[in-house]
Formats: structure tokens, C-alpha cells, sequence
């Protein structure tokens, strides 16, 4: 069967291959979930050093593990070099406050494979063989200053001369309910080196917190089989290679060593730790039976070698199959034919890049359980949750028990609903299934709220993102449609409904003034702004701004798109297209021309968008800041091709009522009355005269264009830094390539310079658009001021070129992501893993912030398939 095969199967029987997958989080701990602290102090209440000793509320995590798709039974790995003072469960990272610049993982490990229906995956980990230096990467980088950059874990020489182990983990389905999984370890150092490797079944503690009577169970079987007992499931088998151990204990908190109380069972979570590293042999269970079971392996890998254990999860009871190999091998080629024909014959370093970034999005679906309700409450068997406790008090309604993405397994495991809607982009060309499933899921009444907004991130559900989720489905509509030549009406359906609500909350809510000019506090791009979008501003100040004006302009825009093509299908949607165009008139006219209360976000002057700062006494002051602000303008474009338009009377009948009796509003909208390429009309609130005066600062090396891609803000501010007064208090924004250099939003991101993906892929997107309407009567100067005169269509394939940039090898063989470490370009064993990180250096694309957010980062996959397959 191929993958494409599973893929059908899927959709006929319930997704039954996805009963497993890479579904187990890299971290849990330090999560809001987990937080019962009085003050909401999230990372402080269940810590890493915790983890290993106390059971978690609402899920699991684990090395480089699977789960089942309701989070219950858990299988990974757990390793240890025979030096660590902790058994290597789960992967290490500072919090918040421990970071020079936030929390931060510190960890060398990869995501390599994985198909869509994760018939096969793949991970690399790599191990040091002295012991792990926890405290060193603490100490070094709380001391270090925020213009300091992060200490990471290849920076203590650890893996100098080899000396480290190269931990590769697969795992390959023969069935939807038989999974095998092979681990092999490479010596790479100069000696014989030891390593215990500890393949580990659990069960998600869900009866500690309840009155229940039932658990699961584990108990052995034979010397290589644990059984595996849960009412959810058919009996299972969890199957090792001879030659282990078999330690058996329950996933349940060591209540005396976290608290000094007393212990309900004297088996604990932490059992294999004490039992391998302290040798403390009354911490396993001897009846051999538990609710988490390990088989101990030992070996000495001598330099350069290698050794391999087999492990497999099964619906029968059998011993590891004999082609087990054999069945890696069909997996792996079933694997490669999967993604060579979706882009075939690419050169391998770009496939390099696109099969890792793909590989990325797949390992970062999660289970995510969170039942706000509960959570607030607290459980019938736990002490009451202390008072004080209103996060997402607001949001009683979720009740999240899903496979969902995430956008980075360890930074950020919980869903973020914009980053959401990018991944969906690249998951489109993979498994659109999924992509359509992820994006109505958000809308669903266990999450969405009724009053239409949608949640953000579980950190604070009621803050506000920008309103992408429109523009997500059409996209993942209309490339689902150009592959196989048929779009899935129905679900076009689903999320129009849901979203007409989320449009009503946004004009209700966020234009306070009701002049078509919106606030959007936070908005998704943190520090960005000259103040803190997210709270009020002091002494009768607000805010109007660009981007929240312009991401309005760009939902109606989605919405209108969408209702045209319902109405194809169903003539009840022509008159609610008719609404969509009346309001984006609205917003168009508001964004370009002065209002009766003095609101005016287009500087006629600098020839550029800026916020607008009401004062107290209503008058009005432009923040002039050059940041993409004042580029997501150009985001709310589309275009209108005659033949749509002859194809619904009304809808033509109503827009030319607009041109004939309101051309105060059509006259500020591009370009209504004079027909582009083969007729076409353009709809957007940038005419043709302001675009060309925004891309003479967005095209210059010393303004937004990088090699590596958009910068965020501007590099005229590096010597041009803007400062305000307000209220008493100083307020400023600088150029910053690299990370932040205050504590804003926790400081583990910044958007005063680098370069950040989701809106590059914008605009990207809006540069060709723009380019089938204008053609070759619009060719600005690339670079500007002065370079050749291109079309926009060529600029957007620029664009494209110098984000991918980022993660190939030069000619001489660096790839800029990587920062110029020597190990990561030059060592045969590193040179080809590629990170994706949450954003890029603004001068050097050096990868920032969180290094595993293949999330959105992983739109280069669908950048690479517009670049060389599609050309679109």
C-alpha cells in the first residue's frame, strides 16, 4: 500500500492511520495546563527538575515518542551515558526567566521524516557522552545580558572530538494498529562508550484526579512482551528485542520526595531514574506490573560504531516480525515516492530543505487536553486551586481534547491560532484532510467563543490575532482544487458560517470609534509597536492603527472571495459577497483619507503607512515607525476576473451602483473602473501610485530588503531611532537584526528587525496578485533605487529565492541559518540537519528565537513547490 493509498483510506474510515503518531509532546512541564499556582507563575509551579517525579494533570511528554490520538498510552525513549545525574526522559530547556532571552530549549535534536499518515518517521538526538551540563547552561546564560546571545549546549565543547552519540529513532506502521520502532546509536568519539537505553510504555495519569475505581495496566507478559489493558482499546502488546530488563512501576507523584508527604504506592513516576542511576533496586515494582513499563538495555558501542534495538506495539500477540528490517525498507521507499511526486526532481539540497520542513510540520502534531472549566474548578480528589486564578476565565467553553499543530514541540507546545493558519499552507500539499480538519476545529463551538472571537494561545485565549483564519481556508481550498481539480465546497461552507460570526465580533469590538479604522491590541506581533499593543495606553491615548485596519481590509477581502465562490454553487451567497464589497469600500476609504476626526493612516509625504495616536482632546499625531505595519496595506489585494463577475448580475449591478453614486469611497480603491491583464479588475487599498512609493522603501538594502528576506522594521531606524513622550514616560523603537534586547512579551521574540516568514509568505502572495493585474505596466527598480526594472511577479520570486537562502549552503558550503558555526557547516554529521527557526537575523538570516518552530517557518516547503513545481 502507498502512502497516497493510506491517504484515501483515511478519508474513507475515520483517519484510522493516524490512531498513531508523533503525538507526544516534547514538553509538558511549565505549561499553562499544568499551572495551578495562585499567581498564574506557569513555569515556576512544575519545573523540569520536577517533571521526572511528578505526574502531570493534562498530558504527557516524552523523547522523541508517539502516542495514540487521545493522549493515553505513550511510548518513547529514555537514555542515559552512565554520568548524567538524570535519566534523559525529556528534553531540557531554561524557562522564561532563566533565558538571556526567554525560554529556550537546550537540546540538539532534528526531525528528519515523517509521512502523513506517519507510516514512517524519523528523529535524530544527539547525545553527549560526559554528563549533561545543566547548571553551566543555566548560570551562563541568567548571567548574560539581553544584547548577549544565547549559551547553547554545543557551546560547552561537549561534542568536540566526536564525543557525543548519535541517537536515531524511527518508527514504521505495518497496519493502523501495529507499529514498529527502531532505535540506533552511533558511537561517534574517539572510544568505547557505554549507554543504557530505556524503551518506555505508559499511561496518561487520568485517574489520580477522579473517583475512579478502573485503571489501565502493564504487566509482563513474557521476558520480551509487556500487555498492554485499557477500555478504550482492544488488548495490545508492547514487544522488545531479547536482552532486556523488564522494570515495571506506576505514573504516579513521588509525593514524599516533591512535598515530604506520603506516597499512595511506593512505585512512582520517577522509579527508572532511581533504579538505573541510584541503584536503589526496591523502586520497581517485582509483581511486574504497573502503569509504566521500560525494557533496560545496556551496551558499550565501541568508537565508531553502532547498535540497534527493535521494539513494536501491537493488536496481537507475536514477536517482533523476522522482515522487520524489511518493512523499514518498503517505508522509507514509500516515503520518498510519496514526496518525489509531489516534487519531483528537485535538486537535493532543496529537496533537503523540503522534506525537512515537512518532516517538521508532521512531528509537531500534538494531543492538547484542556478543559477550562475543569482547570478552573480544580478535581474532586486535589485540593481546591487557590483564589485568584482568572486565566481564560472567560473561555468556560473550551474543552480541548485534540491532535492539533503546534508550533514548536518544546517553545510552544500549545496551538497559537494564527501560527496555526500558516501550517496549514504546507499541510495543504501533504494531507489537506488534516488542513481543512485543523482550521474548523478552531471554529468549533468547544472553541470558539460565542460571542465569534477566536481563541489565541492558552497563555491568555481572549487576546487578539491577526484575522488570517479566512484567508487559511480559501488558500487551503484553492490548492486542495488545483491538485485535484475539485474543491471541497462543503467545508468552504462550514468555515464561511463560523467565520461571519468572527467578522461580526471584530467590527464590534475593535473599531471603537466606528469610523472603519481599527485597534486590534496585540495583533501577533509583539514588540513591533513604539508601545505595548496589548494594554491601554496612559492619560485617554488609543491607538489606531495600520495593520489592524489592513488586516480588516484583507478579511473582507478573503470573505468576498469565498462568498463568490460559494455563490457559484449556491446563489444565496452573491448577496453577502455584495456586503463584503460594500465594507472593504468602507475600510479602503478610511485607510486613505482624512476622516472628520482627523484620522489619516497614509503620510503623503514619506509615502508610507503609519499608526495614528489619538490624544486625549481628539487630535491626532502619526507614529512615524517604517515597520511592516506599514506594509500590511498591501496584504488586502485580490482580483476579480470578468468572467466571475458577469456570472452574478447582482453582485455587478450593486458594485457598479458604487461607481456611479459613491465615488468618494471607489476613488481610493484600485483600480474599480480601469481593467488590468485580459480585463481583469483589481480590488486593494493601495492604488497603483502609493504602491510604487511603498516599494521604494521596501525594495532598498538600507530600508526592509535583506538578502535573507523582509525585514520586520526598517534599517533606517538603526541610525534613525523614533522616540516619544507620553504621559511622563519615554517610549522608542530602534533597528534590532537580532534577538530583543528588552524583557517585552517575555523576550524570547522580536519584530524590530528580523525576518519572519508568515509575512514575507504575504507578501509574497500580494506581490503576485498585484503582478496578474498590472503585468508589465508596473516594474519598479530591484533593488531601489536604482537597480533594474522588474516585474512584481518577479519580485515575488526574489522574495521567495532569498528566504530559501536562508537554509542552503552557500559555495562555500555555509548555510546562513546556521550562523557561521563551523560544526553545524562543516561536520559531516551535522552539515546536512537543517533547523527552522521562529525567525532570522535581519542582516545575516542567522535562525532566532525558538529553533524547532518549523510551524509557520515551514512554509518554505510550499515556497519551494511555487519556486520550482507550480509557479504559482
Amino acid at each position: 500500500m502507498t502512502e497516497e493509498q493510506r491517504l484515501l483510506e483515511n478519508q474513507a474510515t475515520g483517519s484510522k492511520w493516524h490512531r498513531w503518531g508523533p503525538y507526544l509532546s516534547e514538553r509538558q512541564w511549565g505549561t499553562v495546563r499544568e499551572d495551578y499556582s495562585p499567581g498564574g507563575t506557569a513555569w515556576d509551579y512544575l519545573t523540569h527538575d520536577q517533571a521526572r517525579s511528578r505526574a502531570y494533570r493534562w498530558g504527557e511528554d516524552g523523547l522523541l515518542g508517539i502516542s495514540d490520538r487521545h493522549g493515553l498510552l505513550n511510548i518513547a525513549i529514555a537514555l542515559w551515558n552512565g554520568k548524567d545525574p538524570i535519566l534523559k526522559e525529556r528534553l531540557f530547556g531554561l524557562t522564561n526567566s532563566e533565558g538571556n532571552h526567554g525560554e529556550d530549549v537546550k537540546e540538539c535534536y532534528w526531525f528528519l521524516e515523517n509521512t502523513p499518515t506517519h507510516s514512517y518517521m524519523k528523529a535524530l538526538y544527539k547525545y553527549p557522552q560526559a554528563a549533561f551540563p545543566y547548571e553551566e547552561l543555566i548560570e551562563r546564560n541568567r548571567s548574560a545580558g539581553r544584547g548577549e546571545p544565547e549559551f547553547e549546549l554545543a557551546d560547552t565543547g561537549l561534542f568536540d572530538e566526536g564525543r557525543y552519540f548519535d541517537v536515531f529513532v524511527e518508527y514504521a506502521k505495518t497496519t493502523p494498529y501495529e507499529v514498529l520502532g527502531r532505535v540506533t546509536i552511533h558511537n561517534r568519539g574517539p572510544e568505547d562508550a557505554d549507554i543504557w537505553v530505556l524503551p518506555t510504555a505508559w499511561f496518561r495519569n487520568n485517574w489520580t484526579w477522579k473517583n475512579r475505581s478502573f485503571r489501565p495496566g502493564l504487566s509482563k507478559a513474557s521476558a520480551t512482551c509487556v500487555s498492554v489493558i485499557h477500555p478504550r482499546y482492544e488488548d495490545m502488546w508492547f514487544v522488545v528485542d531479547d536482552g532486556a530488563e523488564l522494570v515495571f512501576t506506576e505514573n504516579e507523584s513521588n509525593i514524599e520526595h516533591l512535598f515530604g508527604g506520603t506516597n499512595a504506592s511506593p512505585y512512582v513516576k520517577d522509579a527508572f531514574h532511581r533504579y538505573v542511576i541510584q541503584d536503589e533496586k526496591g523502586a520497581v515494582n517485582p509483581q511486574h506490573a504497573g502503569t509504566k513499563a521500560a525494557a533496560i538495555f545496556k551496551a558499550t558501542i565501541p568508537a565508531g560504531g553502532s547498535v540497534t534495538y527493535r521494539m513494536m506495539l501491537s493488536d496481537a500477540r507475536k514477536a517482533i516480525p523476522k522482515d522487520f528490517d524489511r518493512v523499514f525498507e518498503t517505508r522509507i521507499e514509500e516515503c520518498n515516492e510519496f514526496y518525489d511526486a509531489i516534487a519531483p526532481g528537485l535538486d537535493p539540497d532543496i529537496r533537503a530543505v523540503q522534506r525537512q520542513a515537512f518532516a517538521g510540520m508532521l512531528w509537531s502534531k500534538q494531543f492538547y487536553h484542556y478543559d477550562v472549566t475543569t482547570w478552573l474548578a480544580g478535581d474532586p480528589t486535589q485540593p481546591p486551586p487557590p483564589p485568584g486564578r482568572t486565566r481564560n476565565e472567560g473561555w468556560k467553553q473550551v474543552h480541548a481534547s485534540e491532535i492539533m499543530s503546534m508550533p514548536d514541540t518544546w517553545e510552544y507546545p500549545w496551538f497559537a491560532s494564527w501560527d496555526l493558519a500558516f501550517h496549514m499552507i504546507p499541510f495543504a500539499l501533504i494531507d489537506p484532510k488534516f488542513a481543512k480538519g485543523q482550521l474548523l476545529l478552531l471554529l468549533r463551538e468547544w472553541f470558539q467563543h460565542p460571542n465569534g472571537q477566536i481563541p489565541a494561545y492558552e497563555w491568555a485565549f481572549g487576546d487578539v490575532n491577526p484575522p488570517v483564519h479566512a484567508w487559511a481556508a480559501w488558500r487551503v481550498y484553492t490548492i486542495e482544487r488545483r491538485q485535484t481539480g475539485v474543491g471541497d465546497v462543503q467545508f468552504l461552507q462550514k468555515v464561511f458560517h463560523k467565520l461571519l460570526l468572527n467578522f461580526t465580533w471584530w467590527v464590534n469590538r475593535k473599531d471603537e470609534f466606528g469610523n472603519n479604522v481599527f485597534e486590534g491590541g496585540f495583533l501577533g506581533l509583539d514588540n513591533v509597536g513604539v508601545f505595548d499593543r496589548n494594554k491601554k495606553l496612559p492619560d485617554g491615548y488609543s491607538l489606531e492603527q495600520s495593520d489592524g485596519t489592513s488586516w480588516m481590509a484583507m478579511f473582507c477581502l478573503n470573505m468576498l472571495e469565498i462568498a463568490l465562490e460559494l455563490a457559484s454553487h449556491d446563489m444565496a451567497y452573491e448577496d453577502v459577497a455584495s456586503k463584503f464589497f460594500e465594507h472593504f469600500m468602507y475600510i479602503s476609504s478610511a485607510m486613505n483619507v482624512r476622516g472628520a476626526d482627523g484620522v489619516e493612516l497614509w503620510d503623503e509625504e514619506d509615502g508610507f503607512y503609519y499608526d495614528v495616536l489619538r490624544h486625549s482632546d481628539c487630535t491626532c499625531e502619526r507614529l512615524k515607525v517604517r515597520s511592516v505595519v506599514g506594509l500590511i496595506p498591501l496584504f488586502a489585494v485580490t482580483v476579480l476576473e470578468p468572467s466571475v463577475i458577469e456570472k452574478f448580475p447582482g453582485f455587478r449591478r450593486r458594485m457598479q451602483w458604487f461607481l456611479d453614486n459613491r465615488p468618494d469611497l471607489t476613488a481610493n480603491v484600485a483600480s474599480m473602473q480601469l481593467p488590468g491583464q485580459q480585463d481583469r479588475l483589481l480590488l486593494t487599498i493601495v492604488k497603483k501610485d502609493k504602491l510604487e512609493r511603498v516599494l521604494q522603501k521596501f525594495l532598498q538594502p538600507e530600508e526592509f530588503l535583506s538578502d535573507h528576506g523582509l525585514r520586520s522594521v526598517s534599517k533606517f531606524h538603526h541610525n534613525n531611532p523614533f522616540t516619544i513622550v507620553l504621559g511622563g514616560q519615554h517610549f522608542g523603537i530602534d533597528y534590532e537584526p537580532g534577538e530583543s534586547t528588552t524583557g517585552e512579551f517575555g523576550g524570547n521574540s522580536n519584530w524590530r528587525g528580523p525576518i519572519w516568514f508568515p509575512l514575507n509568505y504575504l507578501m509574497i502572495e500580494s506581490l503576485q496578485k498585484y503582478d496578474y493585474y498590472y503585468g508589465d505596466a508596473c516594474q519598479p527598480n530591484m533593488p531601489a533605487p536604482d537597480g533594474p526594472r522588474v516585474t512584481l511577479g518577479e519580485v515575488a520570486a526574489d522574495l521567495e529565492r532569498r528566504l530559501l537562502a536562508i537554509f542552503l549552503p552557500d559555495k562555500d558550503g555555509i548555510r546562513p541559518v546556521n550562523g557561521g558555526n563551523p560544526k553545524f557547516n562543516s561536520d559531516p554529521y551535522w552539515k546536512d540537519l537543517i533547523m527552522f527557526n521562529e525567525y532570522f537575523h535581519g542582516d545575516n538570516g542567522k535562525g532566532l528565537g525558538a529553533n524547532h518552530q518549523t510551524g509557520w517557518t515551514g512554509v518554505i516547503a510550499k515556497i519551494i513547490q511555487q519556486l520550482y513545481i507550480t509557479n504559482v
